[in-house]
């Protein structure tokens, strides 16, 4: 499969370590390096604002899709236009319909630090490709070991008969954004 876009969840707040950040940087410029759309939560603010402006100073193309009651709340990213073009913010009704159409314009998930959204975001995405209704691939960055929690949770969770171990298998787990982009053949690992 061609990746020519990635939908990127990740916090609406920086998070304690600026780690995090580095790492929504290097995300960004990695994927406008390698010509991948970036699409995302469309907010203006925190992780979600660093990975977008990475982005779109490396030359490269940002999708933000963000509902129309969060326009003003998550402040909506204003460096994109609603005018359509490469880089373009889509307002649509509701969450559901942000989950959607993140996942439709994308080929493939990135998950950086974030919270219940994120979290909510990374979990929907997974069920759905457990269920058959996308086979795209998936991929976690552990900044700073943000994930080792979760990380672990899932493992004994697989280990309880909860997670099949082909379901555990759909996360490709990187250390940094070069990792995870190097293990997709995007670019360098580090």
């Amino acid at each position: 499969m061609s990746i020519k876009s990635v939908a990127v969840y990740c916090g609406f707040r920086l998070g304690a370590s600026p780690a995090y950040g580095a790492a929504a940087d290097a995300l960004g410029a990695g994927l406008a390096a390698a010509g991948v759309t970036l699409v995302y939560g469309g907010g203006g603010q925190g992780m979600m604002r660093r990975v977008a402006d990475a982005a779109l100073d490396a030359g490269g193309a940002v999708v933000g899709v963000i509902p129309e009651d969060l326009v003003e709340r998550e402040q909506a990213h204003s460096g994109l236009s609603i005018d359509g073009g490469a880089s373009r913010l889509e307002v649509v009704a509701d969450m559901h319909e942000r989950k959607a159409r993140m996942l439709d314009l994308a080929d493939a998930v990135a998950v950086l630090p974030g919270g219940f959204g994120t979290l909510d975001e990374l979990f929907e995405v997974l069920t759905w490709a457990q269920l058959g209704i996308h086979a795209k691939p998936c991929g976690m960055i552990n900044a700073e070991g943000y994930f080792d929690h979760l990380l672990a949770f899932l493992n004994h969770a697989e280990g309880e008969g909860y997670v099949r171990p082909a379901d555990r298998a759909r996360i490709t787990v990187a250390p940094s954004a070069p990792a995870l982009l190097a293990a997709w053949a995007l670019g360098e690992a580090p």
